[in-house]
């Protein structure tokens, strides 16, 4: 089983083995906050800090038979101990958890987490409810309020799903356009329903354009810059000029939307062709300022 399996096992464990699933995340946020190397990361959701990948462990975790198939966190069995199975280190820190979290009710971890770390409420359906309004204001003046025009290009390599969604959020940013010709991906979150539900989910809207990608057979034999850059320009002799419709709607999602990003899989934009898209987008207006995330 994979390390970070055991540790939602163990924490569900060690409070008793059921949790509600807004008392996990909110314990699970706490844990991996101080955890030296976080395996999780998390996203501002409807009701507050949220991890995608925790969920996605949690089905896997159903279906080996270790939790209840209820919304629920709830072992099947409480014959294990699966606090054991971590290092030293996360058993000290969950014990030091529970003692001081452990008592706390849903209502009074919801207003730790959200005076704590404000920034994980700013997408929060229910922060008015728990806080005050001199707190509530504290929620507000941490969202993103960059509303200047700008054209972003973004790649998940090497990023986890909240880490990728989290520099959207921090940014700003209102469009994600996926210029993968086949958006699939075996790193969790990036294949393209996923991508949508979790850009939904906190208010990004996201659009597949396929006729903007390369064909796989394409990218087997690339070992240098040189041929990648050979690469990008047989796709901007051949591919982008019959693909003008597609340019000129990403322009469009600028002009109406303000901020928009490309994306696609390599982490640097000088071996990926959404830099390229990016510059065909430019043309048309050469003063719409370029992020690489």
């Amino acid at each position: 089983m994979i390390y970070r399996k055991k540790i939602l096992l163990a924490l569900t464990e060690l409070f008793g083995g059921e949790l509600t699933a807004t008392d996990f995340q909110k314990l699970l946020f706490i844990f991996s906050i101080e955890q030296t190397e976080s395996k999780f990361d998390f996203v501002p959701y409807k009701y507050g800090c949220f991890s995608f990948q925790s969920m996605a462990d949690k089905n896997k975790l159903i279906k080996e038979g270790y939790l209840h198939n209820i919304k629920n966190w709830k072992l099947r069995s409480n014959n294990e101990n699966f606090l054991l199975t971590l290092n030293s280190s996360d058993r000290k820190q969950l014990r030091l958890l529970k003692q001081k979290f452990g008592k706390l009710s849903t209502n009074d971890l919801i207003r730790h987490v959200y005076l704590n770390y404000p920034y994980f409420a700013i997408n929060s359906e229910i922060a008015s409810k728990h806080l005050s309004k001199k707190e509530f204001n504290v929620i507000n003046k941490v969202k993103p309020r960059n509303d200047e025009v700008n054209l972003f290009t973004i790649g998940y390599e090497g990023r986890s799903l909240e880490r990728y969604l989290n520099l959207l959020i921090q940014n700003n940013i209102s469009v994600l356009c996926d210029v993968r010709k086949n958006p699939l991906s075996r790193k969790y979150g990036f294949s393209k329903k996923t991508l949508q539900n979790a850009c939904e989910a906190v208010n990004i809207k996201y659009i597949h354009l396929p006729e903007l990608g390369i064909i796989s057979e394409k990218r087997k034999s690339l070992h240098s810059q040189k041929d990648y850059d050979d690469l990008f320009l047989e796709y901007e002799r051949k591919i982008i000029p019959n693909q003008k419709k597609e340019v000129k709607f990403i322009f469009s999602l600028i002009k109406n939307y303000g901020r928009v990003a490309i994306t696609c899989y390599e982490a640097l934009p000088t071996l990926c062709h959404r830099s390229r898209v990016a510059n065909a987008v430019r043309k048309l207006e050469v003063s719409i300022p370029l992020t690489h995330l």
